[in-house]
């Protein structure tokens, strides 16, 4: 007689992770996590390039299974011109949760020379919380800079990364 799988009896979790990566330039408003966030300069994309959010919509979605953000809200479509992240955010995990998923926790970090993002950083942790509708303390935010290497160093740049923890009833 042959045995039940381990995989059987162990919980449902699922581990996603999450990057994007956006060009700065004069001229475009910056918006990270929600947030809209004063500086010289701002992120350029389809959408609002909100990387932070883009980051967490891809931790999500890969880690149900569903794809990624380019699938889901291609930057081939017009429609998608100048969308509000937190709306793509919002379907993609709308999508989730109807495959049952429930977020556990997200740890999330923004690489950024410019500006310092320290004081925002609760800022942008209640507007995820609120955008997802779970608990602030579900939700971790760190802010590094690129120490004047590479793109995110030369200002050229910004990105994000983002694990998320998701988990459902058998």
């Amino acid at each position: 007689m042959a045995s039940q799988p381990l995989s059987d009896n162990l919980p449902e979790i699922r581990i996603g992770s999450g990057q994007d990566c956006h060009r700065l330039a004069s001229g475009y408003q910056l918006i990270i996590g929600g947030v809209p966030i004063e500086f010289e300069m701002g992120l350029v994309g389809h959408s609002d390039a909100d990387v932070l959010l883009h980051a967490i919509t891809d931790a999500l979605l890969g880690a149900a299974g569903l794809g990624d953000i380019g699938e889901m809200f291609p930057n081939t479509e017009e429609r998608w011109k100048d969308a509000d992240s937190r709306d793509l955010l919002i379907a993609a995990y709308q999508k989730v949760q109807k495959a049952d998923w429930q977020i556990v926790n997200l740890d999330c970090t923004i690489s950024a020379e410019r500006p310092k993002l320290a004081a925002y950083k609760p800022l942008i942790r209640k507007s995820i919380a609120t955008t997802l509708n779970i608990h602030e303390q579900q939700i971790n935010i760190k802010a590094k800079t690129g120490e004047r290497v590479g793109p995110v160093g030369r200002q050229e740049a910004m990105t994000a990364d983002a694990i998320v923890l998701l988990t459902r009833e058998k």
